[in-house]
């Protein structure tokens, strides 16, 4: 776009950072499809009923097909209950496909569990010797609960070795809090006192679920009574981020307006491992989100961000 705009613009589109993320997402799986060492295998792709996020689904799938050969299916949980058989050998296979590696764009939502089918599904796969992305350590590693462990004082020194790195990551974490003990008793105290400064997550992604603002003054009261069906240890308490804001032009309906915004950035990495050994461990790119600054919840496919780009500037 910027190099659309040419000479009418100062913008210069060599400040814009190269974004591969695609190229290294397709380049770990097919590492990991080459380790599994059977080439006639395919990637099984598990997507949601009525995917809405096909479109860098089969972008993917494009890549690994034209670039390494290797052949996509895309199956619900659902039809691979219907149709998976797991092997005395552990492998597992859908109808005349051997499956080498299972890529996860579903089963992170409770909805995509709607009986004990789904279940099943998933538990098979997970028994089989098919490569996992991501393995089901690392799923549950994503939760807001281990986010919130790892904050914990030592935890965080268990895996990286080196004091130094482990306080240059601790400086970047917010404040979160679980409500295992009574030492959190004081947290839950001042979220209801001052509930603009927390947030309070259930261990949901995809947007949509966090509580902000009175709601959760009113939510830890219902918890404290027992006056819901939930409880504490669905959720996690955090001190929110205030980022800075800044002006940005979004386009609704066709036409341009200025709008105050904040961005979030993500960075995309891939990481594959054999036992012990790192085959794969890398940064391939990024992800820009921006949203309006009196937004909440900041997800793309729910609707509240928009998927943005980086310009590096001389500080």
């Amino acid at each position: 776009m910027v190099n659309c705009i040419g000479q009418r613009s100062d913008l210069d589109s060599k400040a814009i950072p190269e974004n591969e993320a695609a190229d290294g997402f397709a380049k770990a799986i097919a590492t990991a499809f080459k380790e599994w060492g059977n080439p006639q295998a395919v990637v099984l792709m598990v997507v949601q009923p009525g995917e809405r996020n096909m479109y860098d689904q089969y972008w993917l799938s494009t890549k690994l097909q034209e670039k390494y050969g290797i052949h996509v299916i895309r199956r619900t949980l659902a039809e691979v209950y219907k149709s998976a058989k797991l092997h005395e050998d552990n492998t597992f296979s859908i109808g005349k496909h051997t499956i080498a590696v299972v890529y996860y764009r579903a089963g992170y939502d409770p909805k995509d569990y709607p009986s004990e089918d789904e279940w099943s599904a998933r538990t098979l796969m997970e028994k089989s010797n098919a490569i996992k992305c991501p393995s089901i350590s690392y799923h549950l590693a994503g939760t807001k609960k281990i986010q919130q462990e790892l904050a914990k004082p030592g935890v965080l020194e268990r895996f990286v070795k080196k004091a130094d790195d482990a306080e240059k990551l601790r400086r970047c974490f917010a404040g979160l809090w679980g409500f295992d003990n009574n030492e959190e008793l004081q947290v839950i105290e001042d979220a209801i006192a001052n509930p603009d400064d927390f947030v309070l997550k259930p261990q949901r992604e995809g947007g949509g679920n966090n509580i902000y603002g009175e709601n959760i003054k009113s939510k830890l009261e219902e918890l404290k009574e027992g006056k819901t069906a939930d409880s504490f240890d669905a959720y996690i308490l955090m001190q929110r981020i205030f980022p800075p804001i800044h002006t940005t032009y979004f386009v609704r309906n066709g036409e341009p307006i200025t709008q105050k915004s904040v961005s979030e950035l993500g960075i995309f990495s891939t990481f594959v491992r054999k036992n012990n050994e790192v085959i794969v461990n890398e940064q391939v790119g990024y992800l820009l989100r921006t949203k309006a600054s009196d937004t909440n919840e900041g997800g793309v496919a729910t609707g509240f961000a928009v998927l943005d780009s980086v310009y590096l500037i001389e500080d």
